[in-house]
């Protein structure tokens, strides 16, 4: 799904740390290096990162970081998509400010949710994927499309607010001109120019699997009008210009977040697989194909698209917004902040739980009070204080089970034997994550880059350039971030 810009062991709103190698302090003298900005929002955090690249040099600084997250209004959960574009708006105007060289911008975001346009501009504050009006869109679908033949169709894992579901249940979609995902929506206010980036378009379950174009047939049975599906358009292509910005070209990426992470994976083998984890852990394969089987089709993987027509054949688990919530929760419980870098070590100074729970259970994807959800899934109380650190563990212990299940699936269905797994995003600073991960799946774990979304925005973004060649290949532009930001080795215990 998304959400792999998740920070600071999965905790939205932590303060980034040192700069990591292959990234440059704030101020110092780029020395003629190329340059782009990188917008990138997670489900709980947003972005705006200067990119930096030449010959042997890749580097990002963070100029704007800002919170974002549900909002509740009267019909249900929103995003606040003014207040999203104020933050992208101000952080490109003070990249700008630092770097006036600044060639580029790409945006890239979560996926399926959506902005209807009318003549005059948005007709409605997007809904959230979490709010409960997806259920009456399944329902909807499902009685004219079965699932089995939607699997055959999109390739994509059911999720029950992907978006063609949210659209069965949004009657403003007959009303609109046309509809645009999140980043395309931002690109758009940029631009003037309403088109879809096609790895985010491929996530609306409406493009076909097999061709990478609108599924026109599948909407007009759906009662979804074909105007509301703009021109596609490839990463590496240039939308239009941002106006009041510096005239800056707004390009493409792959803006979904995920097909941005993938970009930045160092894979080591042909056999690795990746985990792109933040709010959401992205559990899967690069492949050259789909695989629509049936077998694929009952294990709930997707084909999602990727940069250069790769297929990201993976499963979404629940990731650390598990943990996230749940310090939420005990944050606000507590009227004061819970140290997560506290908590997580005095979790890792736990034995190793005996019981875990389902980090996919349907009663976990809503916002609430999340200590008291897993509390039931386990049938004990929910702890006091001094009970936390453990509670902590079994949450993290549980996804990484997760993780490890799913990785051990990914392999029997593409028929492959994994030999490495490479955990990127905000989870790959969770050492106990990481450590748990690698000794559930038996396989070595190598975390980073931390930064991978907006690693792979600024490489796309450069490569439409010419830094690289625009013939780069995706080997080629990971070889850059193996060498600019070398990975931490978990070594899977006995």
């Amino acid at each position: 799904m998304s959400g792999t810009s998740s920070s600071g062991a999965g905790a939205p709103g932590a303060e980034p740390g040192p700069a990591a190698p292959g990234i440059r302090a704030p101020g110092t003298d780029p020395g003629g290096i190329r340059s782009v900005a990188a917008v990138d929002l997670g489900a709980t955090s947003g972005r705006v990162m200067i990119g930096r690249v030449g010959d042997g040099v890749l580097e990002l600084e963070q100029v704007a970081r800002f919170p974002n997250g549900p909002v509740e209004r009267a019909d249900g959960w929103h995003w606040d998509l003014e207040a999203l574009w104020r933050h992208v708006h101000a952080g490109l105007a003070e990249a700008l400010r630092r770097e006036p060289g600044i060639e580029s911008v790409g945006i890239d975001s979560w996926a399926v949710d959506y902005g209807l346009l009318g003549a005059d501009g948005l007709l409605a504050e997007p809904f959230h994927y979490r709010d409960e009006r997806t259920v009456r869109g399944v329902d909807a679908v499902h009685a004219v499309v079965p699932f089995e033949e939607l699997y055959r169709r999109n390739g994509l894992q059911f999720l029950p607010f992907n978006t063609l579901y949210q659209y069965a249940a949004d009657a403003l979609v007959a009303e609109a001109e046309t509809s645009l995902l999140v980043p395309d929506l931002l690109a758009e206010r940029l631009t003037g120019r309403r088109v879809a980036e096609r790895t985010n378009a491929s996530t609306t379950g409406l493009v076909d699997v097999h061709t990478g174009e609108w599924d026109l047939a599948l909407a007009e049975a759906l009662g979804i009008p074909s105007r509301v599906l703009p021109l596609l358009v490839d990463p590496g292509e240039t939308i239009g210009r941002a106006r009041g910005l510096g005239d800056v070209p707004v390009v493409a990426v792959g803006s979904h977040d995920t097909a941005s992470a993938i970009v930045a994976v160092p894979l080591s083998s042909p056999n690795a697989a990746y985990i792109s984890c933040g709010t959401w852990g992205l559990v899967g394969l690069e492949l050259d194909a789909p695989i629509t089987t049936d077998a694929a089709r009952a294990a709930n993987f997707t084909n999602e698209g990727g940069v250069d027509g790769r297929v990201r054949f993976l499963h979404n688990v629940t990731g650390l917004w598990l943990l996230s919530e749940t310090v939420r929760a005990w944050s606000e419980r507590d009227g004061v902040s819970v140290d997560l870098s506290a908590l997580l070590a005095a979790a890792a100074a736990e034995p190793t739980p005996a019981r875990l729970f389902d980090a996919d259970d349907a009663s976990l994807a809503a916002p609430g009070d999340m200590p008291a959800r897993i509390a039931a899934l386990l049938g004990m109380p929910v702890p006091g204080v001094d009970g936390r650190a453990a509670f902590a563990r079994v949450i993290v212990e549980s996804i990484a089970d997760a993780f490890a299940r799913t990785l051990h699936a990914a392999g029997e269905l593409a028929g492959r034997e994994i030999d490495a797994v490479h955990l990127v995003g905000g989870g790959a600073l969770n050492a106990l994550l990481c450590q748990a991960t690698a000794d559930r799946s038996g396989l070595p774990v190598l975390a980073g880059p931390v930064e991978a979304t907006a690693l792979g925005n600024v490489l796309v973004q450069a490569r439409a350039l010419g830094c690289f060649g625009a013939d780069a290949s995706l080997k080629e532009l990971r070889a850059r971030v193996a060498s600019a930001f070398p990975a931490v080795r978990f070594v899977p215990r006995s």
